[in-house]
């Protein structure tokens, strides 16, 4: 079994368990809650580069950073973005 890297997203270590919880949460919501793919790649860089990043979950708030970053109200705990 190989190590899953703590810094990394959800989508870059587990494609399948992805695509079940976030790809099927962002389907369900109505696009003018979902903010602009640019937007959301910006804000998942910052993510990646953040210490509280931790296998696609974020340890200020628990949320998985993947559907926070893709909200249009979404917020960084630590206003990063």
């Amino acid at each position: 079994m190989s190590k899953i890297c703590t810094r990394c997203l959800l989508a870059d270590f587990d494609r399948a368990k992805y695509e079940q919880l976030i790809g099927k949460s962002l389907s369900d919501l109505p696009p003018e809650d979902l903010a602009p793919f640019d937007i959301r790649d910006e804000r998942l860089s910052v993510c990646r580069s953040c210490e509280k990043l931790n296998r696609g979950t974020c340890l200020a708030c628990g949320c998985f950073v993947e559907i926070r970053a893709a909200l249009v109200r979404g917020r960084c705990p630590y206003k990063n973005w």
